[in-house]
Formats: structure tokens, sequence, C-alpha cells
């Protein structure tokens, strides 16, 4: 075999490697197929020309794997791949401002079993119903208000 062919091998195999780390993580076939294909390398470089060029063979193979691996984990290839954007919304912001307090009442807007939409003071959100099944257009009170849902009760009809 010779040494282009040697070299040829040794390029893509860090080539695949490179594409194991940044664009498949974890065990692949990228991954085996790298070290499959420098291992070949290195093997023919010992087999076709002795011993001398197989070790410089083998030691340029690892320094290169390794310098070439640092080099595209410390570079600016992630941050070229992120997003750069921050998500700061929140979820059901009426339930935190206070407009929605234990003692209000509403109607469940959907047949809650145990769990389904209900309008108090204008605002739907998800409600909870304490006891079982309620049907839709039910009139409720609020029992407690937790972070994204309120636990209702229906009230009595007189």
């Amino acid at each position: 075999m010779s040494i282009f062919a040697i070299i040829l091998l040794i390029v893509l195999g860090i080539f695949l490697f490179i594409v194991e780390f940044l664009l498949v993580p974890g065990v692949t076939v990228a991954g085996i197929g790298g070290a499959i294909l420098m291992g070949v390398a290195v093997y023919m470089a010992y087999t076709t020309h002795g011993n001398t060029t197989g070790n410089y063979t083998l030691v340029a193979t690892l320094i290169l794997t390794v310098g070439i691996g640092a080099y595209a984990l410390r570079a600016k290839t992630w941050k070229r791949l992120m997003l750069h954007k921050d998500i700061d919304s929140k979820v059901e912001v009426g339930l935190e401002d206070g407009a929605i307090k234990v003692g209000d009442h509403g109607e469940s807007i959907t047949r809650m079993a145990t769990v389904g939409k209900v309008m108090i003071n204008g605002i739907i959100v998800e409600g909870k119903s304490q006891r079982g099944f309620l049907d839709q257009h039910t009139p409720v009170e609020v029992i407690k208000v937790k972070n994204t849902q309120v636990i209702v009760k229906p009230l009595k009809k007189e």
C-alpha cells in the first residue's frame, strides 16, 4: 500500500472522528468507522513499510487526532452553531399577579374530569376539581391557587 493511501485513510478517519464529535454525538458508525480506518492505516504502514515508518505513522496519527479534535472543540465552532436567543416568557401570568384569589367565583368552561378549563374573573385558566367530575357551565368557587392552575369546588345550588 502506498504512503498516499495510508495518509488518505488517516485523514478520512480523523474527518469521521470530527463528524462524530460535532454532528453525531455518541458512539455511532462515524466514530467506529474513523477508528477502523486509522487502525487499518497504521497497520498497513507497519506491514508494508517497516517498524520505523509504522512508529512515525502511529505517533503522527495520535498527535493529529488529538490536536485537530482539541482545535475543533476549542475553536468558535460551538458559538457559530449556537442559537443566541434567551427565552424569558412566563406561563399563566394571570395567576401570579393576584387576579384570581381564594373565594372568587367562576364557571367551568369545559367538562372537568377532575381537570379542565374554568373562567374566573374573565380569565380562562386550567382548573382542577376538588370533588370528581363537573359538567360544563357549572358554577365553581376557588379554594386554592397554585402556580399554573386553580383548585375549585362546585357551588351549591340553592
